[in-house]
């Protein structure tokens, strides 16, 4: 018999995590790869695997621990001979973080601030009465000496609905919360009896800022038939970072036309070439070199606002939105300034099946330097993409058309592709902006131009 000691393993871009479960105790016999502790981060939760099989001995973490790569979890009696080390667990579907009363500005893109109950009722309930003014049932100003006693369902649950479980109170043995205390709650906010920690930090006005009128309360049973469905987890998040990102980004949008009749025509040309090989070419690994290019004569784009600095960088990390059954997602091509079309073409692909299954892990949707918002498949004319803060602008790209082009003698029909440019006004001006825009739409023209 040995000892081992099993660590936490890479935990992707994240200094530390918090321990949010314990799924193995003293006494119990492991297998490799069997899930010990589940943690969780701003953008995900993710089960810690073992890497060897053995008697835990010794438990080293706690609830409400935080862990980095290379924490000891536990140590383990075992056989002498070594067990093959477990990979990372992948992260599962990002779960929304604890409320907080005001979003940082300088915030990841990927944080997000938890819908509360409150938020729920908003949407989906009847107009209550109005709360008593008595002592209310639920204190949210009450301070939580430790993480909440509940299951992993009631967990599930909870961040399904947007409840923070530290303000539910649990009525069986230990404190432990049932699927009744938390229904209880959710009931005792829609009636107006209880409120979370959100609503109780906002203004007496009743609204998100000072000066603004509650959210209207309506039942909207009494006009007819209605259904109600749950917001998904993805939507909650991006739901909370949009919000954040266009109340405190000066947003300006600039519309421009590229004439991409020729290179259309390219892209077509290397799909027929590349048919047996199974690599499909779309317009939107041209709009990333292009980017690219224009990112290069343009390094405010690419710069990021921190505090009173401009972060400029020296590389180019392209985002790029990846509509999935769960909500949008944006995936980061990394480095695509080293990249021909075809690799990212082909990373897009990869990319992109991984975010319609929800396996795409922190690493590859951080990091972004500038995004694309691609309507080309679905159709319109121009919009107003938001920001992906920290990020400074985004461009938004809808579906191309034949136009007639007047060419000095005669008119011509050509492919013009719509390019909408958003821009923080803290970091760039109208100036700089329209320039960017001609630049790139000059790109798109003349492909030969990324070779400048």
């Amino acid at each position: 018999m040995a000892t081992v000691e099993v660590k936490a393993p890479d935990i992707g871009d994240f200094e530390s995590v918090d321990v949010i479960e314990l799924l193995v105790q003293v006494g119990d016999t492991i297998k490799v790869e069997q899930s010990l502790i589940t943690v969780e981060s701003d953008k995900a939760s993710m089960e810690i695997p073992s890497s060897h099989a053995g008697v835990i001995k010794e438990m080293r973490v706690k609830l409400g621990d935080k862990v980095a790569e290379g924490s000891l979890l536990l140590v383990l009696e075992t056989s002498d001979a070594p067990a093959a080390a477990a990979p990372p667990a992948p992260p599962v579907a990002p779960a929304p973080p604890p409320a907080e009363a005001a979003p940082a500005v300088a915030a990841p893109p990927a944080v997000a601030a938890s819908a509360s109950a409150v938020a729920l009722a908003s949407v989906a309930a009847p107009a209550p009465a109005a709360p008593p003014v008595a002592q209310p049932a639920h204190e949210p100003s009450a301070p939580t000496a430790a993480l909440p006693h509940a299951s992993p369902a009631i967990r599930k649950m909870a961040r399904e609905l947007g409840v923070p479980l530290g303000e539910v109170t649990g009525s069986a043995p230990k404190g432990r919360i049932t699927q009744k205390d938390l229904q209880g709650f959710v009931a005792r906010v829609m009636a107006g009896t209880a409120t979370t920690r959100a609503a109780a930090a906002a203004p007496s006005s009743g609204g998100a800022m000072p000066g603004l009128l509650p959210w209207p309360q309506v039942d909207f049973a009494k006009f007819g038939a209605v259904e109600r469905r749950d917001l998904t987890r993805i939507q909650k998040i991006s739901g909370a970072n949009l919000h954040r990102n266009w109340v405190v980004i000066p947003h300006v949008t600039n519309h421009e036309d590229a004439d991409i009749t020729e290179l259309e025509a390219f892209r077509v040309q290397l799909n027929r070439e590349n048919e047996k090989a199974g690599i499909k070419i779309t317009m939107l690994a041209f709009l990333i070199k292009a980017c690219v290019a224009a990112l290069k004569q343009f390094p405010n784009f690419n710069s990021s606002l921190d505090g009173e600095q401009l972060v400029l960088k020296q590389y180019f990390h392209i985002g790029f939105a990846a509509d999935t059954p769960n909500g949008l997602m944006v995936p980061v091509i990394k480095d695509a300034d080293r990249k021909g079309i075809v690799q990212i073409s082909q990373e897009m692909a990869e990319l992109a099946r991984k975010a319609r299954e929800g396996k795409l892990s922190p690493t590859e949707m951080t990091g972004g330097c500038f995004s694309i918002s691609s309507l080309g498949g679905i159709g319109g004319r121009y919009f107003t993409p938001i920001i992906n803060a920290p990020e400074v602008a985004i461009l938004g790209v809808c579906k191309a058309a034949m136009q007639p082009v007047w060419d000095g003698k005669a008119f011509e029909p050509r492919l013009i592709l719509p390019l909408s440019l958003s821009w923080d006004h803290r970091v760039i001006d109208g100036a700089s902006a329209a320039r960017f825009n001609t630049c790139l739409a000059q790109i798109l023209g003349d492909f030969r131009r990324v070779l400048l």
